[in-house]
């Protein structure tokens, strides 16, 4: 019997999108701008999320189709961005999805996470 390894994928990027916008709470965009290290947190952030989202896409596609509003494929895509990136991440783009994008996943996930463990 295989597990269910949904409910951890779903956490995993519940964790990686807190975590990222922790690490910009209280920092203005050139703050970040200056901090590599803070830049490199957040981008591992977002590459975890990315990763987790492929695996739901990949062994889940069925659950992927159910909750339609939470934005995989772009999840995904922006770990193809950023882990193969040819040293080209574009840091404005990383400062927006941690803004605007990463919070409004924050508050769809409670209820996602609930149908995964249902």
């Amino acid at each position: 019997m295989t597990r269910n390894r949904l409910p951890d994928c779903l956490e995993h990027i519940q964790q990686a999108a807190a975590d990222a916008c922790s690490f910009l709470r209280g920092m203005g965009k050139d703050e970040f701008q200056a901090d590599k290290r803070t830049q490199m947190a957040v981008i591992m952030c977002l590459i975890v999320i990315g990763e987790a989202a492929t695996n739901v896409i990949d062994s889940y596609p069925a659950f992927t189709e159910q909750h339609p509003a939470v934005p995989w494929r772009s999840m995904r895509n922006m770990r193809n961005r950023m882990a193969h990136g040819y040293f080209e991440i574009n840091l404005d783009i990383v400062w927006e999805t941690v803004q605007a994008w990463l919070p409004a996943l924050l508050e769809q996930l409670p209820g996602v996470r609930q149908d995964a463990e249902g």
